[in-house]
Order: structure tokens, then sequence, then C-alpha cells
């Protein structure tokens, strides 16, 4: 019988073990599931340049938060996800994260291109078991949440550059304006003319920041 391989990447182990135990206690039409798991950047992507020498790994289950042994430089799922479509294109990415957020789903669309994305709350045994049957056979899979916020993206036909986003995702977690510069490599004024044109763009140009999150949280921006 065929093998799917999947390694499971999340800083809780608790959390790969849970897709361990359910995945290869499952039962599917034609194959069985190993599953590896990992908690750290630096140990999956060990793994993943190592399986390529051997057997690629079919699916990458990836969180977006990993722990990671490299001082002061944080690495991401997102980090990881790019890292796998270079070294093991044939693999399946698939995140499964407690971000449901458009921001964050989006980012990863443009950056990943996944195969799938579950966001956790929805996570079950039965969307697990039907994630590995669509991502081996007619990818993508999508649970609620992570096609809502796509969905939203699609609709909107306005078109905001990558620091315009930062600006938008910075404000909705109440980060100040003058505190944005040492999280975006733009100046102050910059950024405060960003903000005035992206209020014009969505046709607000009179009212608050407040207005203007609201606005894009709407938009499926943030």
């Amino acid at each position: 019988m065929n093998i799917i391989r999947i390694l499971a990447v999340d800083d809780h182990e608790m959390t790969t073990l849970g897709y361990k135990f359910i995945l290869e206690d499952s039962e599917f039409e034609g194959f069985k599931v190993h599953v590896d798991t990992s908690k750290t950047f630096e140990e999956a992507s060990e793994k993943i340049r190592q399986s390529v020498n051997r057997l690629p790994y079919h699916i990458i289950l990836l969180d977006i938060q990993l722990s990671s042994n490299i001082e002061h430089k944080e690495k991401t799922g997102e980090d990881l996800g790019v890292l796998a479509r270079e070294v093991s294109p044939e693999s399946k990415v698939v995140f499964m994260s407690s971000f449901s957020d458009n921001y964050r789903i989006n980012s990863i669309m443009q950056s990943v291109d996944p195969e799938g994305y579950m966001v956790k709350s929805e996570i079950d045994e039965a969307s697990l078991q039907a994630m590995v049957k669509t991502v081996t056979s007619n990818p993508p899979y999508y649970t609620q949440k992570a096609l809502a916020a796509i969905r939203k993206k699609m609709a909107n036909r306005i078109n905001l550059d990558e620091n315009d986003k930062k600006i938008l995702y910075h404000l909705s977690i109440g980060t100040k304006t003058k505190d944005m510069v040492n999280h975006i490599s733009l100046s102050l004024p910059t950024i405060e003319n960003r903000k005035r044109h992206i209020k014009a763009l969505f046709g607000i140009e009179k009212q608050n920041d407040q207005a203007l999150i609201s606005e894009a949280r709407d938009r499926g921006f943030i």
C-alpha cells in the first residue's frame, strides 16, 4: 500500500502529536499516512532537506509561529514555507495556524501559494482527513475562515502595495503612527501621506484612523 509521508511542524509538541495520532490511525482509500514531527525552524528545515535526497514529503504542515535556535533572528512558518518551495517543490504545503486575519492569510498566499490553509479553531478529525484527501488529489483545501478571507480579498479591486498593507495591519493591532517607523522602512511623513492616500482610495478622506481600520477590515485587507 502507498505511504503518504507528512511532516508536521509546530512549536507545541502536543499539537503535532495530535495530528500524528489522528492521521496515522485514520483509514484512507489506497494509502496509509506516516507523520514525522518537528518543533523548530532549524529541525524542520533539516528534515525537509534530508528528505529530498531520499523520499520528499508529500505534505508539509506548518504553523506560522515557530521556535528558532538562531539568536536575534526570528524565523516563521512562512519562511519555512518559502524554503520548502525552493528545496522540495514536489511537496504540498499546508498552513495550520491560529491566525485567521485577512492580512496574514493573504500575505502567505502571495509568498508561498500553499495548497491549503486551516485555521486551528476549525480543525478536527474530519477536517484533517478531508485535507489529506483533497491535497493529495485535487488541492487546494481551506477551512471556512481561510476561504472567507481569500474570497473577500479577491472581490476587492483596490490594489495596495506591501507597505500600505503593513500600515493597515499595524493600525489594526494598535501601533501608533509615530511608532510604525520601527516596523516599516518608511519615514514618518511618508507613512502619514500613505494613510491619507489610502483613506482617499476608500472614500473616507475626512474620517479618523478607526474608520480606516473598519473600512480596511470590511474590504479584506486586515
